[in-house]
């Protein structure tokens, strides 16, 4: 039982670099830290409801974090090509520059569809820092949770 108590602080760990590094799933590798304490102490500390509304929000801000750069982009005037631009340049960016291609390619891809679809630099510019915006909240959300999970796994750990 000591080695899941050892998987779960590493979990908790990977689970806050997680959510700096792009392209590294931090709350998934939190709520197994959860998971991990709660088959060790019987599944005592956790109520059924309260692993069930985190495992929820950590699949809703795991799925925020790919959709929100893409949303930022359209919010800072994007167009559709800029907004697809986004999306596959994310993911040309972590095949190709893993781990800070998910930034960097949604950026330059919301770029490239801006300028494909005939708009200016500045503008295309623009909807490249809504990409940028997009990813540094979908971070914040990342670490937010996987926080409020830290703080829960040491609280009923000790």
């Amino acid at each position: 039982m000591e080695f899941l108590i050892v998987l779960g602080v590493i979990f908790v760990i990977i689970g806050i670099i997680g959510c700096i590094i792009p392209g590294v799933a931090g709350p998934p590798f939190s709520f197994l830290a959860l998971i991990c304490l709660s088959i060790v102490k019987k599944w005592e500390p956790f109520s059924v409801k309260f692993l069930v509304v985190l495992g929820v929000l950590t699949v809703l801000v795991q799925a925020l974090d790919y959709l929100l750069p893409a949303v930022g982009a359209k919010k800072y005037g994007a167009s559709k090509y800029g907004f697809w631009g986004a999306i596959i340049g994310m993911l040309l960016g972590i095949i190709f520059v893993p781990p800070l291609g998910i930034i960097i390619g949604a950026f330059l891809g919301a770029i490239s569809g801006e300028i494909i679809a005939g708009k200016e630099a500045s503008k295309a510019l623009k909807a490249g820092l809504g990409v940028f915006v997009g990813v540094i909240v979908g971070m914040l959300l990342k670490l937010i949770l996987a926080g409020v999970m830290t703080f829960y796994f040491f609280k009923a750990l000790f």
